[in-house]
């Protein structure tokens, strides 16, 4: 009887939870918020060389963040598929208990 398994629709709803809840996070502070003006960091080389460092950064985080916009999408998606047959199988049942329902008419 190993052959079973089961899905923990709490878990993959704290998921997509906290996957939207560090979008959240990521959208208030960009890394071009970083300090890297010449009048900041002393060096108009650094400064340039800073920049276009952030700008890459930004652009991965970026990327991370759509990745894990779709991660949280298809979580919640799953969820609720899972929550529209448990409750069409539920309706099925109790129709069946009640005589109201017959499994072998579709």
């Amino acid at each position: 009887m190993g052959d079973h398994y089961q899905v923990d629709l709490v878990a993959l709803e704290k998921a997509a939870t906290g996957v939207n809840g560090t979008l959240d996070q990521i959208s208030v502070k960009k890394v071009s918020d970083i300090a890297h003006e010449e009048t900041e960091v002393g060096h108009q080389q650094l400064a340039s060389t800073l920049s276009d460092f952030l700008d890459r950064w930004q652009r991965g985080v970026d990327n991370l963040a759509k990745d894990g916009q779709e991660i949280a999408t298809r979580l919640t998606a799953t969820v609720n598929a899972y929550h529209r047959v448990e409750e069409h199988t539920h309706k099925q049942f109790h129709g069946i208990l009640r005589g109201t329902h017959d499994p072998g008419v579709k």
